[in-house]
């Protein structure tokens, strides 16, 4: 884990493109009252509409243009650390390849690894960048004075907020006229991505009420194994696997299912609780299942509840999302296709796919507690994006590791 001195003398924050919320704009203005100079480069017209406060600019050349117009913002104002969301956006790419080339520290935030009411927040990147320990015997080190974590939720946040202001933000940003040459990570328009959205919350319940019958009529009827799919949007899955769109991991999956999970085995493909519905989910599945001779063990869920489901498995398959922890958190076999911080051997299966369906065992239960304690004292802070009093919560837990220099240090409540 990175060492930092104590010192908190006066340093210059840039902040970068982050949540869609007033997270970075409160940490700017809390860090100025501390004394620190604050930064921010607006991308697009979203951004320019975010930021709420003084020492921003605008970046309106075209992206070949920006590692240069970056280099030299840093030089210039002598910047010292970079926060954002999404370390493997274009923009945030050449942004840190500029601050490693500096000695420029990068923090980056996300959705918490722990949900719902956590966020993360540590050096360099998530998933595989992030710098948290592999090594099991070095994350039981880390976390053996480290008490357990209370996972109760204590702040709820706000769907509708975070809606809102995710629909202010894209379609702001297709005002003609601003920031042309801006080039977004996104991969469908945002009036696609809103109104399948829509869809799905408008048949929720119907959703639901069908795979609580489909859970209903598989139990006893041998293994059952989750595949938790991810939003094709999730940026985390083109940034941290090989995989380029769902449909190949979905092929590869019941393939693998197919050829070696037992007979008498069934096999979940469960969406996501978002999932825009750019593609038909439960015909692909369905398709992919047929042609792999397992349409009968194949079954797709297009809604239900996570917690209720995994009560019923014995083992969860997926790219990197967080669903992998929960798994864990729950003693559920797991296999992670992509990368994933939480990939590491005695957590999940260490092995080939092929292997898992028979040879899939339950995390190491040191391990699992060594790892829930480290991430969630070392990497999390407590609090949401998008409803108080939980930003405000998570605003001064990033600030005061920010201006002390305690990120990725483990920070126990009432101390540090």
């Amino acid at each position: 884990m990175r060492q930092e001195t104590e010192s908190t003398a006066r340093r210059e924050f840039l902040f970068l493109q982050g949540p869609i919320t007033p997270f970075f704009t409160r940490m700017g203005a809390r860090l100025r009252e501390l004394g620190h100079g604050v930064h921010r480069i607006n991308l697009c017209l979203g951004d320019k509409l975010s930021w709420r406060g003084p020492g921003a600019v605008d970046f309106t050349g075209r992206p070949g243009d920006w590692p240069a117009y970056i280099a030299a913002f840093l030089d210039r104002h002598g910047i010292t650390d970079i926060v954002l969301l999404g370390e493997q956006r274009l923009y945030h790419r050449e942004a840190i390849a500029a601050a490693r080339a500096r000695g420029i520290a990068v923090v980056a935030t996300d959705f918490g690894y722990i949900r719902p009411d956590w966020i993360t927040f540590e050096f360099n990147g998530l998933g595989r960048d992030s710098l948290f320990p592999r090594d099991p015997a070095a994350i039981l080190a880390l976390a053996e004075d480290l008490p357990p974590p209370d996972l109760a939720t204590r702040y709820r946040d706000s769907f509708l907020n975070q809606a809102a202001w995710d629909v202010a933000y894209h379609f702001v940003s297709l005002i003609p006229g601003f920031f042309r040459h801006y080039e977004s990570h996104q991969i469908y328009h945002p009036l696609q991505v809103y109104l399948g959205t829509l869809s799905r919350i408008l048949t929720r319940r119907r959703a639901n009420r069908r795979a609580d019958g489909i859970i209903a009529r598989l139990k006893g009827r041998g293994p059952l194994f989750l595949m938790a799919m991810q939003m094709e949007t999730d940026f985390s899955v083109r940034a941290y696997s090989a995989y380029s769109d769902l449909d190949t991991a979905i092929e590869e999956v019941t393939r693998s299912f197919a050829a070696h999970a037992p007979a008498d085995a069934q096999l979940l493909f469960k969406v996501h609780p978002l999932d825009p519905a750019m593609k038909n989910w439960r015909r692909r599945v369905t398709r992919i299942a047929g042609r792999a001779g397992v349409a009968e063990r194949v079954h797709y869920l297009g809604g239900g509840n996570l917690g209720d489901i995994t009560e019923s498995v014995q083992g969860v398959i997926t790219i990197n999302s967080t669903v992998g922890l929960r798994a864990i958190v729950d003693r559920l076999p797991t296999h992670a296709l992509g990368e994933a911080l939480y990939k590491i051997p005695g957590l999940t299966h260490d092995g080939p796919l092929d292997r898992f369906w028979t040879e899939g065992r339950p995390p190491d239960p040191e391990l699992r507690e060594a790892f829930l304690r480290g991430i969630a004292w070392c990497l999390q802070i407590r609090g949401v994006y998008y409803a108080q009093p939980g930003l405000d919560a998570a605003v001064e837990a990033a600030v005061h590791r920010l201006h002390n220099r305690l990120v990725n240090r483990p920070v126990l409540p009432g101390r540090g």
